[in-house]
């Protein structure tokens, strides 16, 4: 019983290992040549948005959603890579 009790714990801890890891991914997202960038941390948190005072609306709306959509794919993807370094889920499996 003890051994599950220090399981659990040691996966908790693991677990905070890795979401303080992934909060210190930034990324960010590019639309309409560069106009347009929202930069979004590991907790999917947007943490800045540029946009060109050039632009009309319509293309901001448009602009701002590309963005998000291309910091997305690339979150995911660092997201991916950082856990991977980390040992991935195997490392939680060890645990079970």
């Amino acid at each position: 019983m003890f051994n599950k009790i220090k399981q659990i714990k040691d996966m908790r801890s693991q677990a905070k290992t890795m979401q303080a890891a992934l909060a210190e991914v930034m990324v960010v997202g590019k639309a309409m040549s560069g106009k347009v960038m929202i930069t979004v941390d590991g907790n999917q948190k947007v943490q800045g948005v540029k946009i060109d005072t050039e632009l009309e609306r319509e293309k901001i709306e448009k602009g701002v959603q590309e963005a998000f959509n291309d910091a997305s794919k690339k979150l995911q993807s660092e997201m991916a890579a950082k856990m991977k370094d980390m040992g991935g889920l195997d490392a939680l499996k060890d645990l079970m």
